[in-house]
């Protein structure tokens, strides 16, 4: 497994974690972006180590070819000094040291491909995670706005509750009930208590009241043609009832007329 398959298998499980146990939005999504500089800053660490193994083995290479082409000029001079011998002897050492550094330098054109994947992938974790920092306040905006729709819902669902308007109502009744109540005591203290003649000079009162309401629409009805014109308001009310022996009675004591006394 390379380095960035474990970085994202172990970023993978953490956010799996937070996002399990989260309550809060926000924090989670900070400690997301903790999680994922810290594992960017492993990551540059084990890219600078790759580069550093790659320009060792570039070292080297070179190192090799300088050996190599050093034994060369030994083996030129040693000709030059008809030593064949030790020319022999120098021309082996030199293709050692080619073979050598032939190998080497596979080996670092290998490591060296492998480095710029890892660079590659370094830059794009990278990117992705300012990315992530963009898309931040964005994420927060968003659960934010998703916590305050889920609040005005709960509202929304208490304030259609019947519970709440239903004790309103009761307590409604509740204080009417009391009003009819002490409305009742005051009437009763009233009519059996205090003055009785007073009380029933107050009675006395109100059916005066009541009769002069009789003679205001006896005088209307006159007025609107119902009742034959110059008809006596006061001899009829309205409501009580067969008053013919009150008039039989009033008209016996009327004094006769004055020719009457006369004669």
């Amino acid at each position: 497994m390379g380095i960035f398959d474990r970085l994202s298998t172990l970023l993978k499980s953490n956010i799996n974690d937070l996002i399990s146990s989260a309550e809060h939005p926000e924090k989670m999504l900070n400690q997301i972006l903790v999680d994922m500089r810290t594992q960017l800053a492993k990551a540059k660490q084990q890219v600078a180590a790759s580069i550093a193994d790659e320009k060792r083995l570039h070292d080297q290479v070179d190192a090799e070819y300088k050996q190599a082409a050093e034994w060369e000029q030994r083996a030129m001079l040693a000709i030059r000094e008809g030593r064949d011998d030790l020319a022999k002897q120098a021309l082996v050492r030199q293709n050692e040291h080619g073979v050598h550094g032939q190998q080497l330098e596979a080996t670092w054109n290998q490591h060296r491909a492998e480095t710029e994947k890892l660079k590659n992938s370094l830059r794009d974790l990278n990117d992705k995670i300012e990315e992530a920092k963009r898309k931040k306040n964005l994420l927060i905006a968003r659960a934010k706005r998703a916590e305050a729709q889920a609040r005005i819902q709960e509202t929304m669902s208490s304030m259609s509750e019947k519970s709440a308007f239903e004790a309103f109502s009761r307590m409604e009744t509740k204080i009417e009930d009391n009003e009819r109540r002490m409305l009742a005591n005051v009437e009763i203290d009233e009519e059996f208590s205090g003055d009785k003649l007073a009380s029933d000079f107050k009675v006395l009162e109100k059916g005066a009241g009541a009769a002069s309401a009789d003679s205001q629409l006896l005088a209307l009805k006159q007025k609107m043609g119902m009742l034959p014109a110059g008809a006596p308001a006061s001899n009829k009310q309205i409501g009580a009832g067969d008053n013919s022996n009150d008039e039989i009675a009033h008209a016996e004591i009327e004094e006769p007329p004055e020719e009457q006394k006369k004669s």
